[in-house]
């Protein structure tokens, strides 16, 4: 492995990496069928694992872009504590964390669907088992699942964003006590690709979340703008690091050029 690479910010890009293969096996496949095959049926245990799945990997990755903009507010503002306070340990331990209480969330909340039963419809609109449509399917009182939901929205999507948010609120201001123009050019470059990131990940779920407390959103758009916000970011996550990132892309260089000079070697 190349040794630029073995720092904190890409253990936190790798953890990116495997959510984001794990959110796609946890999503497309039922996915596809629903869209190419019409199938709508799902059997129950097979819905507690979807929806437990989907939400644990989905909030994962919200919470890796917040650690993504942790590394950026650090560097920036504390340029000289950088390799101090952000260290290959701290960004395990953070993650450790991380993965831990968003796993007792997916699993709790899940836990707590099993005591809802249905004796109305149990279609629900979406293209996954989705805890918040779901739960208002119940017969019996979900408010404690209502409770849920909303703590885990607050979490994983208003706070994530109001942290991403603070952080580059703080990122401007130590960007203007940069002197030069060129300073200031060289640390945007170090954020960009995280910011693309952001917006492809929260854009669809906020236009979503607006448009649903303004007015009444189809079910159908919903489900195409959520679907969209699930599907799309694993795929373009991982070129959009390659190509925005300088390490990565020196990196895929050297390959290349070592994988020539191997090949003209071998041909000679």
């Amino acid at each position: 492995m190349e040794r630029s690479l073995h720092t904190p910010k890409y253990v936190a890009v790798c953890n990116l990496a495997i959510v984001d293969v794990c959110s796609s096996t946890a999503i497309i496949p039922k996915l596809i069928d629903t869209f190419l095959f019409d199938s709508q049926f799902i059997r129950y245990e097979a819905c507690l694992a979807n929806m437990c799945l989907v939400h644990f990997f989905s909030s994962l990755q919200s919470l890796i872009l917040v650690v993504l903009a942790y590394d950026r507010f650090v560097a920036i503002c504390f340029p000289l504590r950088y390799h101090t306070i952000i260290t290959n340990t701290s960004m395990v331990v953070i993650i450790a964390v991380m993965w831990t209480i968003t796993a007792l969330m997916a699993i709790t909340a899940t836990l707590l669907f099993t005591r809802l039963y249905f004796c109305r419809s149990i279609v629900i609109n979406s293209y996954f088992c989705d805890y918040g449509p779901a739960i208002h399917l119940a017969c019996n009182d979900n408010y404690v699942n209502v409770i849920m939901g909303t703590l885990g929205i607050t979490i994983f999507s208003v706070a994530s964003v109001a942290v991403i948010a603070l952080s580059y609120v703080c990122i401007i201001f130590a960007l203007l006590k940069i002197a030069t123009q060129e300073g200031r050019l060289k640390a945007i470059q170090t954020c960009t690709s995280h910011l693309i990131l952001v917006a492809i990940f929260y854009f669809p779920i906020c236009v979503t979340y607006i448009a649903t407390l303004s007015s009444t959103i189809h079910p159908n758009a919903r489900i195409i703008n959520t679907s969209l916000a699930c599907v799309i970011p694993p795929m373009l996550n991982p070129i959009i690091y390659s190509l925005k990132t300088e390490e990565i892309m020196s990196t895929i260089k050297k390959l290349y050029r070592k994988r020539n000079t191997l090949n003209s070697h071998g041909t000679e």
